[in-house]
């Protein structure tokens, strides 16, 4: 049984930080590209940022230069450093895992989902 596990998420001021974590169980993570999207209310999910299995990255334009996604084989374990949080980035956030090689950006790509985290940054 597949699961993706997210943790981190939680209330923060404009201009803060936050680390989310996803951890992976049921698959061959090392195997896997894994995302990150967000939806906040009233808005459709949106792509935040990918990494490859092989270690390649892209992220959204909205948070580049801020976001870091990176990831850790060892412990199945996907990981977006959160800088210079504004309010905009309030969302629910969602990591994904599929097969398809390379960077994947289209969220039906992606073949297993978490449950969600929620972000609220205040002004």
């Amino acid at each position: 049984q597949v699961q993706l596990v997210e943790s981190g998420g939680g209330l923060v001021q404009s201009g803060g930080s936050l680390r989310l974590s996803c951890a992976a169980s049921g698959i061959i993570f090392r195997f896997y590209a894994m995302g990150w999207y967000r939806q906040a209310p009233g808005k459709q999910r949106e792509f935040v940022a990918t990494i490859s299995s092989g270690g390649s990255t892209n992220y959204a334009d909205s948070v580049k230069g801020r976001f870091t996604i990176s990831r850790d084989n060892a412990k199945n374990t996907v990981y977006l450093q959160m800088n210079s949080l504004k309010p905009e980035d309030t969302a629910v956030y969602y990591c994904a895992a599929t097969l398809k090689l390379g960077v994947r950006t289209t969220g039906n790509e992606y073949n297993y989902w978490g449950q969600g985290t929620q972000v609220t940054v205040s002004s």
